[in-house]
């Protein structure tokens, strides 16, 4: 099998841009052009790492958002494989056109069914590692805000973790199978309101309510706090379609 040891892909250029999200464009890219196919075993996360020069968490994070996407497997114990086109879960969201407001309120519509009911299962079922990861993600995203970083892996993260805390399996599977489009802001222009850090800040409080709900094993809290964060994400998105 193909190995991404010997490509001719070269580190990215740090400036100015997100490791995560240069170093998946690259895996992408190479997938997308068939240097990488199906089947093919991506490089060691030690042989990724020195072929980009970039740290290990660099690596896991492109690989996860890889994976989410739809576009490789982790066989634990093996290593990383990429799938066969329309082979990954996601491949019911590919419709979704990013040139309309009215797609991505549809998409929000799907997430709030699926995760209002998650942060209140995580709330009755989560363990102290998996709160404390819930954590982690919220300090993460708030780091970034503060140093004016890209923010949708850490959203998207923090999002993740907690369908991954109600020990259901099939609600982590269902928001991977939506990949990194179930942020709508990474669809956006980077000079779009949606970016500003104002919103950035609105979006950190409701997380962090979230959160909390869950810690405190607040399941009714969890839901109505899940509920009026998605609520207002669609909310906003119905005000710009009606602004056009």
């Amino acid at each position: 099998m193909k190995r991404t040891d010997n490509t001719t892909l070269q580190p990215p250029d740090r400036k100015g841009r997100n490791l995560v999200e240069a170093i998946g464009q690259r895996l992408r890219n190479a997938i997308a052009t068939g240097e990488l196919k199906p089947g093919d075993k991506l490089a060691s996360e030690s042989g990724l790492t020195g072929q980009y020069q970039v740290s290990r968490t660099v690596i896991r994070e492109a690989i996860a958002s890889l994976r989410a996407d739809g576009l490789v497997e982790v066989r634990h114990g093996v290593g990383v494989f990429v799938l066969a086109p329309d082979a990954g879960p996601q491949k019911a969201f590919r419709g979704l056109d990013i040139h309309r407001v009215s797609s991505i309120i549809e998409m929000l519509e799907v997430r709030a069914a699926i995760e209002i009911e998650a942060a209140g299962l995580a709330a009755s079922r989560s363990s102290p590692a998996q709160q404390e990861h819930i954590f982690e993600c919220l300090d993460i995203m708030k780091r970034q805000i503060a140093a004016g970083s890209p923010t949708v892996e850490s959203d998207r993260a923090f999002h993740m973790a907690i369908a991954v805390s109600t020990n259901n399996p099939r609600f982590r599977d269902l928001l991977e199978s939506i990949g990194q489009q179930m942020i709508p802001r990474s669809l956006l222009q980077e000079n779009d309101a949606e970016m500003s850090p104002e919103y950035l800040s609105q979006i950190q409080s409701e997380h962090a309510h979230i959160a909390q709900a869950i810690a405190d094993g607040n399941d009714s809290a969890a839901r109505e706090t899940m509920r009026t964060h998605l609520r207002g994400s669609q909310l906003r998105y119905r005000a710009m379609m009606r602004r056009g």
